[in-house]
């Protein structure tokens, strides 16, 4: 097996295209499980750690363009109230040292359908932004999942960065596990008001071959839900949001949990994240709080570095 460490990003993009068989490593913290397990050995390893810009951060507009070398940790620590959603997800990610390494990047090119952060990128409508030596192209996360552990990037493509709008309304991340920490997602459940928009965003993690939309429980409930009056959620509706949720998965039995029971927690885990969510909405977090994100924006400083 090569190792192949480029130092700058149009060396990296230059090996990937002569190499495409290589496999980029950031974090290493699906790459190495697999070799160690002795689940799949690359023709080659192309390290990414050394490049400059990969591990930095900004926010562009409305956006937060996170670089392919952004830590769990760090976004935890420097982004979680502007992008809550993914930041909920990162603090379930394995342990301490996995979020020190791990990365968001390197979770969307594994691919997996039980990764943390792939409900929350598709809940808030985020953007993959994929280069190679023929150019730059941007992703809709919806079309970047294609199969089990597969995505839409071509043979000579890597990801640079993944751009995730800013949150301007209630957002939740909710999984079950096998148990309470440092654990792979039975299910796991994502959801982002837009208040605005009047919309609201769902994403389905491990109950499908790849991560999901659940489209008719997402009309469902903008069109049920009260959002100029604010009025207390209907049970009703709650319900039948889980429902709707549910049904847009595709579940397997394997050895983390049977298909029934994935089905189940995820009307109950839907049900809930909804009620959370509605309850911030009442309490005065929608579209006027965008005044108080350019706030914290201006206090933090828009730009983050390793």
């Amino acid at each position: 097996m090569d190792f192949l460490r480029p130092r700058t990003w149009a060396e990296a993009l230059d090996l990937k295209a002569g190499r495409p068989e290589a496999t980029p490593i950031q974090g290493g913290t699906d790459v190495m499980v697999e070799i160690n397990l002795d689940k799949g050995r690359p023709a080659a390893l192309l390290d990414l750690t050394p490049i400059p810009g990969l591990g930095e951060w900004s926010r562009e507009g409305d956006v937060i363009r996170l670089g392919a070398g952004v830590t769990y940790a760090r976004l935890i620590g420097e982004l979680g109230t502007r992008l809550p959603g993914l930041a909920q997800a990162s603090r379930t990610v394995g342990s301490p040292q996995i979020r020190n390494r791990g990365t968001v990047a390197g979770n969307l090119g594994a691919a997996s359908p039980a990764g943390d952060s792939h409900p929350p990128l598709l809940a808030c409508g985020a953007v993959v932004e994929a280069e190679s030596v023929r150019g730059a192209r941007l992703i809709p996360i919806g079309e970047f999942y294609t199969g089990v552990k597969r995505n839409a990037l071509a043979p000579d493509e890597l990801i640079r960065a993944v751009r995730v709008p800013v949150a301007y309304g209630p957002q939740y991340f909710s999984k079950i596990g096998t148990r309470n920490a440092m654990v792979i997602a039975v299910c796991s459940f994502s959801i982002a008001l837009h208040a605005a928009e009047r919309r609201v965003g769902t994403g389905v993690g491990s109950a499908a071959p790849t991560p999901r939309r659940a489209v008719a429980a997402e009309e469902f409930a903008a069109a049920r839900l009260d959002w100029e009056g604010r009025s207390p959620l209907d049970p009703e509706v709650a319900r039948r949001f889980g429902e709707l949720v549910a049904g847009a998965a595709a579940p397997i039995d394997d050895v983390r949990g049977r298909a029934a029971y994935r089905t189940h927690a995820l009307a109950v885990l839907a049900r809930r994240a909804l009620g959370w969510a509605w309850a911030d909405f009442r309490a005065g977090f929608g579209a006027d709080s965008s005044a108080d994100f350019n706030a914290d924006s201006r206090a933090d400083g828009d730009r983050g570095s390793a």
